[in-house]
């Protein structure tokens, strides 16, 4: 069984247990619905104290948890890396299913938080106080944390998407930022004519850069409302995307390197990979990991759609949230309001985590700052314009872990065959009805 297919088979069954758990008779809003804390009962969990174990895995919590410990000296955090993604979802529902070892809090992703929230192993944190922090959060970030009828977390960042590119590169073969799609396509043309060895970005199919430009363009195509799940890649924004796209694959004008590979590392120092579109946690990477590329990168909107529009998408972020079956909720959700909308934030944001509230957003100094690596370029005004034009009435699926496991074997066969891309977005399609059907979703 290769790495691929033992993965999928453990999100499916992941998923499985999260949907048994919604099918057992219970109503998934139960779970704390109509639950009612006040934010006395907050303070005096935190004044009162006692032990948290926290699963995540991003880095800057470890500084929010110290500060955390030192402004409610009662309590005890035990920060755990349990795994990413994929591999700490499925630790999750194991926990969830044995009734056993459960983390009072849990780094969960945007795509794959409706999953836990449909099942009702996150608790709906509205009688929390939660409900009344939506101008906390920028539209992107609340949106996804507000699903399954409920707030199932409070947002932890955001990566509202820009155009990360290596002038050097443009510049040396005279290509001009592109604005649109349209544009992007005709500069990836022009690029790899002037040297076969460059590329205007690299992609080999994967499944969250696919969604989040049919996000941008206006495409819906996973349309939930409780276990009813509508799937449709032929809405004019799937299909545009596919359009554009294909010319890309067709022409053989993409890098044909994997994301995060040494590969990809080496491509975006050497100037063979010109160009990345995603999320504003991109900086901290290419600094880190692109050292040689200091200076010679710069930031720009995201192309758009449409000439003159501003449209953007979010690429990546999470959620902190509280499991249902967690023992001390009151303590638990005074960690991640001061972890995500607290003191807690601007700690992460000198960590170089990217935020997903406002006030950082619209702050001098945020907008101000400087990136060194960017020449001096004040990238962070890029960032927050771009997390302000996100487009509304995104859904993610509810077995979307799963669904992104099987990307590659499906919608990927377009990167390495004759396959349209619109014929491999119909077959991932194909199997994610079949799936959700054999899990007891109604899909159509």
């Amino acid at each position: 069984m290769n790495g691929t297919t033992s993965r999928a088979v453990a999100v499916a069954a992941a998923a499985a247990l999260a949907l048994a758990g919604c099918g057992s008779g219970d109503d998934p809003t139960d779970a704390a619905g109509d639950e009612q804390v006040s934010a006395a009962d907050v303070r005096a969990a935190l004044e009162a104290g006692g032990e948290l174990t926290v699963w995540a895995w991003e880095p800057t919590l470890a500084e929010v948890v110290t500060d955390f410990q030192a402004a409610y000296p009662n309590v005890t955090v035990e920060l755990v890396n349990a795994g990413t993604g994929d591999d700490q979802y499925t630790a999750l529902q194991n926990a969830i299913a044995a009734g056993d070892g459960l983390p009072d809090v849990a780094q969960i992703e945007y795509y794959a938080l409706p999953q836990f929230a449909l099942a009702g192993s996150v608790t709906d944190l509205t009688g929390y106080g939660a409900g009344d922090l939506a101008d906390t959060f920028t539209p992107g970030p609340w949106s996804s944390v507000n699903t399954g009828g409920g707030v199932h977390g409070l947002p932890m960042d955001s990566g509202p998407m820009a155009l990360f590119y290596n002038q050097e590169v443009f510049d040396e073969h005279g290509i001009d930022v592109p604005a649109t799609w349209d544009e992007y396509v005709d500069a990836a043309r022009e690029l790899h004519r002037a040297d076969p060895q460059v590329y205007i970005t690299n992609d080999v199919g994967d499944a969250g850069f696919t969604t989040s430009l049919i996000w941008q363009s206006g495409g819906q195509p996973f349309q939930v409302d409780g276990t009813e799940v509508t799937i449709d890649f032929t809405d004019d924004g799937s299909a545009r995307f596919a359009d554009t796209w294909q010319q890309l694959i067709s022409e053989d004008l993409l890098a044909p390197v994997s994301s995060w590979s040494d590969q990809w590392y080496q491509g975006l120092a050497d100037g063979t990979i010109a160009s990345l579109a995603t999320g504003a946690w991109m900086p901290a990477n290419l600094i880190s990991g692109v050292a040689d590329g200091a200076g010679k990168w710069r930031v720009a909107p995201l192309p758009q759609w449409d000439a003159g529009g501003t449209a953007s998408a979010e690429n990546g972020g999470s959620s902190l949230a509280v499991p249902s079956a967690a023992a001390n909720k009151a303590l638990a959700y005074g960690f991640i309001e001061y972890a995500n909308a607290g003191d807690g934030v601007q700690i992460r944001v000198d960590g170089g985590a990217f935020p997903a509230t406002t006030a950082q957003l619209q702050s001098p100094e945020f907008l101000g700052a400087e990136f060194a690596y960017f020449g001096g370029q004040q990238a962070n005004e890029i960032f927050a314009e771009s997390a302000g034009n996100v487009v509304d009435g995104w859904s993610y699926l509810p077995f979307q872990v799963y669904a992104n496991s099987v990307f590659n074997d499906t919608v990927g066969q377009a990167y390495v065959s004759d396959t349209p891309l619109t014929d491999a977005l119909n077959a991932w399609r194909d199997t994610c009805v079949s799936y959700g059907t054999d899990q007891g979703f109604t899909v159509s």
